[in-house]
């Protein structure tokens, strides 16, 4: 009956149906096609008496017949215009089995009391294809972009490199110069300073070569002995400075060996206090223990001897006349402390976190005879032998200073 309808009715649905561009498939509420334009029959690649009758399954995919029935049953069911497969992709297939996609609009109308669903089937191969270009297009542009992203970010990374190693560069070269500057002033100070501690020692004792020369009479002894004395001070103050030099050069060029033995303690304590006493001003004197029980130390004899040679020496140097010196001993469990306190005139609070840089000296000690290296020097032996160096000191009251050094022997 639906198919007579359309039979009879044929003119007027060609006119209407061959003046669409889409495929018009019109079914009947068993999905039998009952009509197809031209621009349909062209999409599937059929003769029209090829569909007329046929179940519109004919079209379909074989993997979506099973669901498309149920579609369809519930689109007659509600009986409205609506646009087919939506949010899903829709697939026709043509004679020779070839798939391809399409859209489809869903369009009921009612004709000589029949219901019957006209479908607008558009090919969207064309589309589809452009799409998969673009999304190709864009998935390289993509690619592209990050690979450029990438490269210039690694350029970034590069030029960060490349500045951070300028800006090194470029603070090594100022610490350079720096360096340079500061040795160029501490030769300059150097220079300076030798000439003036081995001026005056030296202008000394050649007054008094003069003056002892002249004093030939038995009655001069006294004055002479003087004078002989003031050389043998300045010879061995001389003698302390080109020690002091010595050692600072080999420090300075890692040059220095230090020879581990086991000696006698109160041999070089002996030793030390004998020098040191020369070097005493009128009415001084070094208080030690001189009748302590004789311990076997083992270190380096001779660095020990100059470490506490320049305590004692700094303390008789800066300390008054008619003052004392203490040098205390005090033997521990696998070390050994030594202690030189003074009654002299102290480093002022300001001054004495510097007292151990080179060429230091403090405010109050500028008029002093002193090159300011030693106690950087006894410092850095000190420490070179595992020992430690610390000081107290009040500022006209006087200075300790304290040594502790390892004993392995004990």
């Amino acid at each position: 009956m639906p198919l007579e309808f359309f039979k009879e009715n044929e003119e007027v649905f060609n006119t209407l149906f061959e003046a669409a561009s889409e495929g018009v498939v019109v079914v009947d509420a068993e999905q039998i096609i009952v009509t197809v334009n031209k621009a349909a029959l062209d999409m599937f690649g059929y003769k029209k008496e090829e569909l007329l009758g046929a179940h519109l399954n004919i079209l379909i995919p074989k993997k979506y017949k099973a669901n498309h029935h149920e579609h369809f049953d519930s689109f007659m069911e509600h009986s409205e215009k609506r646009q087919m497969g939506h949010g899903r992709e829709l697939f026709g297939v043509k004679k020779n089995g070839d798939q391809f996609p399409v859209e489809a609009g869903l369009n009921p109308f009612r004709a000589g009391g029949e219901r019957f669903v006209m479908s607008l089937i558009v090919d969207i191969t064309v589309r589809k294809e452009n799409q998969r270009q673009i999304r190709e297009l864009n998935a390289e542009l993509e690619g592209k972009i990050k690979i450029r992203t990438q490269e210039l970010r690694n350029t970034v990374e590069d030029l960060e490199q490349e500045i951070a190693k300028r800006k090194e560069a470029e603070k090594r070269i100022k610490l350079a110069l720096k360096q340079e500057k500061e040795l160029n002033e501490l030769k300059t100070k150097f220079l300076s300073l030798v000439s003036h501690e081995f001026k005056t020692p030296l202008s000394g004792i050649l007054t008094s070569a003069v003056l002892a020369e002249k004093y030939t009479q038995t009655e001069q002894q006294e004055k002479r002995t003087k004078h002989l004395t003031t050389i043998k001070n300045k010879v061995h103050y001389l003698n302390n400075i080109l020690n002091d030099f010595l050692s600072l050069e080999r420090l300075e060029s890692g040059n220095v060996n230090y020879k581990y033995t086991a000696f006698s303690l109160n041999k070089l304590v002996n030793e030390v206090i004998y020098n040191a006493n020369v070097t005493l001003k009128y009415g001084q004197e070094i208080e030690y223990d001189n009748d302590m029980k004789d311990l076997t130390l083992y270190q380096d004899e001779k660095i020990l001897e100059l470490v506490l040679s320049n305590l004692i020496g700094n303390s008789i140097k800066y300390s008054p006349e008619d003052s004392t010196i203490f040098f205390r001993i005090y033997p521990k469990d696998k070390k050994i402390i030594f202690e030189v306190e003074d009654e002299g005139m102290g480093i002022p609070k300001k001054d004495q976190k510097h007292i151990f840089e080179r060429y230091f000296r403090a405010e109050n000690a500028l008029l002093k005879q002193g090159t300011g290296i030693g106690l950087n020097i006894v410092k850095v032996h000190v420490e070179n032998m595992g020992g430690t160096i610390f000081f107290e000191s009040v500022e006209n009251k006087g200075s300790k200073f304290t040594v502790t050094l390892p004993n392995q022997n004990r």
